[in-house]
C-alpha cells in the first residue's frame, strides 16, 4: 500500500467548507470524499484504507467528538484531523487523548493543513501495511502443524537443531524434517525470515 491509494474523507456540515477542502485536496493530487454529517460518513464508509478523516468538531445530531469513539468501536483506523472554528483547549486535549492525529483551528493555512494530511496519511499507510503483513503472517502460520510451529519458534529464537531436539526430546533428524516442512510452508529459507514472520504476527517479541 502507498499514499496513492489514500482517500481523504471530509465530514463537515458546512457545504462551502466541504467544497473548499475538496478543491484544495484535489489540487494537491489527493482523492477526496465529502459528507455533510457524521452519520452520512458512517453509513457510506466502505473500509478503504489508507487515508485520513478531516472532521468538523461541532455538527448537528452527532459532533466530531461523539463520532471519534464510534470509529474506535467499529475498528475504523483512519487517523483523525479535527477542524474547529472555536479555539477550545479542553476540547483539543480530549480529542488528542482519544488518539486524534491533529487538532486545527479554522481558518487554517493551506500548507499547515496539507502538512497535517501528509503526516496522517503516512501514518495510515504504515499501519495498513503492518496490518496486511500481520494477516499474511497469521495465514501462513495457520498452515503449520503444532509441532512444526513449535520448531519454527525455536528456530526463530536461534536454537540449533541439536538443542531443539534435546528440548523436545525428539531426534535431530525429526527436527530437521519439521524444520524443512515449516520453512517450505512459510515460503522462507532462514531463521531470520522465520523470526520476522513471527514478529509480524505478534507471536515473537
Amino acid at each position: 500500500m502507498n499514499e496513492s491509494d489514500a482517500i481523504l474523507y471530509v465530514v463537515d456540515d458546512d457545504a462551502a467548507m466541504r467544497r473548499s477542502l475538496a478543491y484544495l485536496f484535489d489540487a494537491g493530487g489527493w482523492r477526496v470524499e465529502t459528507f455533510e454529517s457524521a452519520r452520512a460518513f458512517l453509513d457510506n464508509y466502505t473500509g478503504h484504507v489508507p487515508g485520513c478523516l478531516l472532521l468538523d468538531v461541532r455538527m448537528p445530531l452527532m459532533s466530531g467528538l461523539e463520532l471519534q469513539p464510534l470509529l474506535q468501536q467499529r475498528g475504523i483506523k483512519l487517523p483523525v484531523i479535527f477542524l474547529s472554528g472555536h479555539g477550545d483547549l479542553p476540547m483539543a486535549v480530549q480529542a488528542m487523548k482519544a488518539g486524534a492525529s491533529d487538532f486545527l483551528e479554522k481558518p487554517c493555512k493551506d500548507q499547515v493543513l496539507l502538512d497535517a494530511v501528509t503526516r496522517a496519511v503516512a501514518r495510515s499507510v504504515r499501519e495498513a501495511t503492518q496490518d496486511a503483513q500481520a494477516r499474511a503472517a497469521h495465514s501462513a502460520l495457520d498452515t503449520l502443524t503444532a509441532r512444526e510451529r513449535e520448531v519454527a519458534q525455536a528456530v526463530a529464537s536461534g536454537k540449533a537443531n541439536k538443542v531443539i531436539a534435546m528440548d523436545m526430546a525428539i531426534s535431530e533428524k525429526t527436527v530437521q524434517v519439521h524444520r524443512h516442512n515449516a520453512l517450505a510452508k512459510l515460503g522462507v529459507r532462514s531463521a531470520a525470515e522465520v523470526a520476522r514472520l513471527l514478529m509480524a504476527s505478534g507471536q515473537l517479541d
